[in-house]
């Protein structure tokens, strides 16, 4: 029976996501979708599924839809340094890309975290370019680009540090990195009105790893100054 709800709530989930990626935020969309799978729930022969279904339904979609006002689902840039300070700090899973645009694997980085916004829906996923946010970079000492910053419930818990945990070679896989982030705990396979419904067939840790600053690098991993 759960699995029944579960199903319906996934399938909301995934077509609120898959509208997230192709439009701008429409609220009256949304509310098609919420429609249409209030109206499923409520034609489901079991009575039980349809009061349970019903409550859960709008609980979901309540949420999915403060989530999305606050971007979730979406990789975007971030030009206030207050802005990027309040988003870690407040946020339970976040994930910041420190990049510079002269840098060319700070570009390969956002391509694949772009991949990975969409799919872990409670996670946010925002981008910063260092001269834009000084006293974070000096903060969190960041060196080499492209840096990476794990944040859970407001605390850096990790750091990918330039391509070298991930193969050292520009052409890693979107589960490449998927994996590496999963391993920091910063991303959660969610329920219901956050899960998408994509898969890189690959499993989540809930080990996270101290932060780390410093470390080798590559040659093609980019040393700035501000």
């Amino acid at each position: 029976m759960d699995n029944v709800i579960h199903s319906k709530l996934n399938s909301l989930a995934s077509r609120l996501v898959e509208s997230n990626d192709s439009r701008e935020e429409d609220e009256e969309d949304d509310d098609v979708i919420f429609a249409e799978l209030e109206a499923e729930i409520e034609n489901d022969a079991d009575a039980t599924v349809r009061d349970r279904g019903l409550e859960q339904l709008r609980l979901e979609m309540q949420r999915a839809k403060e989530m999305r006002e606050n971007a979730h689902g979406r990789y975007m840039e971030i030009t206030n340094e207050k802005e990027a300070i309040r988003i870690s700090a407040n946020e339970p899973h976040c994930v910041i890309h420190f990049y510079h645009s002269n840098f060319r694997r700070c570009e390969i980085m956002d391509k694949h975290l772009a991949k990975l916004a969409p799919k872990y829906y409670t996670t946010r996923f925002i981008r910063v370019f260092v001269e834009n946010v000084p006293w974070l970079v000096e903060k969190l000492a960041i060196k080499v680009l492209p840096c990476l910053m794990c944040f859970i419930d407001g605390v850096s818990k990790d750091r990918l540090i330039g391509f070298e945990e991930l193969g050292n070679n520009d052409a890693f896989e979107t589960a490449v990195l998927e994996l590496r982030l999963a391993s920091s705990g910063v991303l959660q396979k969610a329920r219901n009105a956050y899960e998408s419904g994509v898969t890189y067939n690959v499993s989540s840790s809930s080990n996270t790893t101290k932060l780390r600053r410093g470390g080798q690098t590559d040659q093609d991993d980019d040393v700035f100054d501000l």
